[in-house]
């Protein structure tokens, strides 16, 4: 149902008007300007219904006041007993929907609302189909520049860059489709942490941009960061099995505004560098913007000289056991390492162990670690799969590594434990 908000600061117009269009509209009223502008910005309502000629703030200003504090166009409709067309070619050239005379008569009302509402819903049927994102159904690339931007100018709030984490992965293993069912599901997660006066967009793949509107509490930001990490992970099981092993999440990066500014690009570059930060220590959480962040940002991405960059990319404490990575990781290292051994023929063993219940998961990994070179690679998944990647191993020395593995297992782990190899060479 349509809202439409009546001022007029006589009651008796007021009630009249309230009472003809509460027929078929949700109706608010307000009683003059200034509680015109409180209203409208709590209760939105799709069209204004405002005397022309009132105390301390007449129509013609409040609907320019509305216009300022507004991202879009507002719809207003101009009542007045004035005869004279001098004060109606003044309302229409100020961009009113229409102009409708007192003694006000139910039916001409009645209809003029109508057709101002008919011609809003279809302009924003165009509108939302030029804005919004086919699959998801969440604003576009470009909707959200215009709208996100539009709102921080006026507005506080928090701007966040969401980042599916290992979304590639849901493609390549289970199909494009099964990926389409997941972005529109993590859609439907967006939508339930943003309110009427946030915005949620679609920046292409799987980046995401959201703007909740007078948010200022790190903590709220934390909140909804928990929330989508925990719904995407139940959400992908429900459509791929319990056993999905891929480690999907989402990483964010925040922005306050206007603490950082009001300039859309300006907000959006520092978000990122909060995203940035976010993947480089671990992924799934959030980061809220800083300078230092920036600085650090800019390091790493220009200058310096390879010295620097050797410091910055090199490994800090240098351990005796295997490499230790997480499974994102282990995968691009496992990538890497497989076109080594196909485009020079150096030997790599991929080995997986699964334990039949995680409960000695901390002794495998122990063992795992102190077995293996500092060259191997080592990464779990799922608190009971192991993975280790050998380099420049042939089968007969990974079923020695193997063995020397289990040798150092307690018995009954052993017993819990299967093992699967596969040599590319």
């Amino acid at each position: 149902m349509s809202k439409i908000l009546i001022v007029d600061d006589e009651q008796i117009m007021l009630l009249l008007a309230r009472r003809i269009l509460s027929t078929k509209y949700e109706v608010v009223t307000a009683s003059n300007g200034a509680e015109a502008l409180e209203i409208f910005a709590q209760e939105r309502p799709d069209l204004v219904l405002s005397d022309l000629l009132m105390p301390e703030m007449d129509g013609y200003e409040l609907h320019k006041l509305l216009q300022e504090q507004s991202a879009t166009p507002v719809p207003i409709m101009f009542m007045t007993a004035d005869e004279s067309d001098e004060s109606e070619s003044k309302g229409f050239e100020l961009g009113a929907a229409d102009y409708i005379r007192k003694p006000l008569k139910p039916d001409v009302l009645l209809r003029r609302v109508g057709n101002i509402i008919d011609n809003l819903d279809k302009i924003r049927g165009l509108k939302t189909a030029a804005s919004t994102d086919p699959l998801t159904g969440l604003l576009n690339k470009a909707a959200s520049q215009d709208e996100i931007g539009a709102l921080a100018e006026h507005s506080s709030g928090a701007l966040m860059m969401v980042d599916m984490d290992s979304f590639k992965l849901v493609n390549d293993i289970y199909g494009h489709a099964m990926g389409d069912k997941i972005l529109v599901r993590f859609a439907e997660l967006l939508k339930k942490i943003t309110r009427e006066t946030d915005l949620a967009g679609r920046m292409g793949g799987d980046e995401f941009i959201l703007y909740l509107q007078n948010v200022d509490d790190e903590k709220v930001l934390r909140s909804r960061t928990e929330f989508l990490n925990r719904q995407l992970v139940a959400s992908a099981k429900e459509f791929m099995g319990a056993e999905m092993e891929i480690p999907l999440g989402v990483s964010v990066g925040a922005v306050f505004v206007p603490d950082e500014g009001r300039d859309f690009a300006s907000l959006y570059k520092k978000a990122d560098s909060a995203l940035y930060s976010v993947k480089q220590h671990g992924k799934h959480g959030l980061t809220v913007y800083n300078a230092q962040m920036h600085h650090e940002h800019k390091k790493i991405s220009g200058g310096g000289g390879i010295s620097q960059m050797r410091m910055i990319l090199g490994e800090r404490n240098v351990d005796k056991e295997a490499y230790f990575v997480d499974f994102d990781t282990f995968k691009k290292i496992y990538q890497l390492l497989s076109r080594m051994a196909e485009h020079y023929r150096k030997g790599l063993t991929l080995m997986q162990f699964t334990l039949s219940d995680s409960s000695a998961a901390e002794e495998v990994k122990d063992v795992l670690l102190r077995s293996l070179r500092r060259s191997d690679c080592v990464s779990q998944s799922g608190g009971n799969k192991f993975f280790v990647l050998l380099m420049e191993a042939t089968e007969e020395e990974s079923d020695g590594v193997r063995d020397r593995i289990f040798s150092r297992l307690k018995p009954a782990t052993v017993e819990k434990i299967s093992y699967e190899r596969e040599g590319i060479f």
